[in-house]
């Protein structure tokens, strides 16, 4: 058991919310399989259709667009799949789930501030029309929100595809799927208050999946396997609570703005990326001069606070964050920074206490260079 008692990463993961538990509780109480036709299965159908419906409204959809897949590193995989024969054109600030699925990827180049640059998506675009586009809607690292329905206009002029990773987006922000323009988009729970192991990808009609998971003709044959019900069922509860969060967004973004002052204040070297472009609250990416960043996550540790160096699917890799990199950071600032996240279990004096922490170690590493 951790001794870690301040968790700041709730951009890997948010605490599951008391309400998700319960109602994921209640449905571990039942045992019917969705696909069965007694009452069992009935019981069971009603939770995953019920909890579609739930999703559908909230991203302004329809439950049929809607398939369930085991999270949404798959769900991108999925999106991917449908489009292996086109060229693959994705921002040079995606989630590893992105990168490491698209095929010989063109790269849309990104500005100093962590938004993609229109102009080079267009000009990639020029070159490959009917091209499979994916492009982030809120980046993992900055919290930078990315001009989606910008790029899936301009995707539409050349005729190509646009899928969206909604994931770090879709419980700090409205999401409106269709006023988006995407043809298809992925979301998962465990970022917004629900169960890990779940998540959705959401596509057009004019969009016919093939299924990557054959076997089976659950989620309407386009993914196999029997459904999880009680993550399903816990899903379709955390994306109803989602308004209490996006009422306290702009306490939020204060609160950042109070820790990032508090530090930048007294290390005026300290930068702050994405801090001159629109962010989501409760991301906030900030460097401490000379200090690596697994240094950083190793004290802050032993001081019971949990924060990141960026996305979890490839932590343990020491190595310059490609994000930050491709922001125009030197090896240096992409070397020290660390990923601070909060969302609905956080109170201000645990962002108060990380900062007093961060001055604490910069003070005493900066000593011990100057002995």
């Amino acid at each position: 058991m951790s001794n870690t008692s301040v968790y700041l990463d709730y951009a890997a993961t948010t605490p599951v919310k008391p309400e998700v538990i319960k109602a994921m509780t209640l449905a571990l109480e039942s045992h019917g399989n969705a696909s069965s036709v007694h009452g069992f299965g009935r019981d069971a159908r009603h939770k995953v259709e019920g909890a579609r419906a739930l999703i559908a409204k909230r991203y302004h959809t329809k439950p049929s667009q809607i398939t369930f897949t085991s999270g949404a590193t798959e769900a991108n995989n999925l999106a991917f799949h449908q489009f292996v024969g086109r060229p693959h054109i994705v921002s040079a600030i995606e989630h590893p789930s992105i990168m490491q699925t698209a095929h010989a990827p063109l790269i849309i180049d990104v500005q100093e501030d962590g938004a993609i640059n229109l102009n080079s998506l267009e000009e990639l675009l020029k070159a490959n029309p009917h091209a499979f586009v994916s492009i982030m809607l809120v980046n993992n690292e900055t919290g930078v929100i990315q001009p989606v329905k910008e790029a899936a206009a301009l995707a539409k002029e050349y005729g190509a595809i646009i899928h969206c990773d909604a994931v770090q987006g879709a419980g700090r922000m409205p999401i409106n799927f269709k006023d988006l323009g995407v043809d298809m988009m992925s979301i998962s729970a465990h970022k917004l208050g629900g169960p890990q192991g779940i998540g959705a990808l959401i596509a057009n009609d004019t969009i016919k999946l093939a299924p990557m998971i054959t076997g089976g003709s659950q989620e309407s044959r386009k993914r196999a396997g029997t459904e999880n019900v009680a993550a399903i069922t816990g899903f379709g509860c955390a994306v109803e609570l989602i308004d209490a969060d996006l009422e306290k967004a702009s306490e939020w973004i204060k609160w950042r703005g109070m820790f990032e002052m508090l530090i930048t204040q007294r290390v005026p070297q300290a930068k702050v990326f994405g801090a001159d472009a629109p962010r989501v609250a409760g991301i906030s990416c900030i460097t401490m001069p000379g200090v690596r960043n697994d240094t950083q996550l190793m004290a802050f540790d032993l001081a019971g606070v949990a924060v990141s160096s960026g996305s979890a699917c490839s932590s343990g890799k020491v190595q310059p964050s490609p994000v930050l990199k491709a922001m125009g950071a030197s090896e240096a600032d992409a070397t020290s920074a660390i990923r601070v996240s909060f969302g609905w279990g956080t109170s201000i004096a645990e962002l108060e206490k990380l900062a007093e922490l961060w001055l604490n170690l910069y003070q005493r590493s900066s000593k011990t260079k100057a002995a």
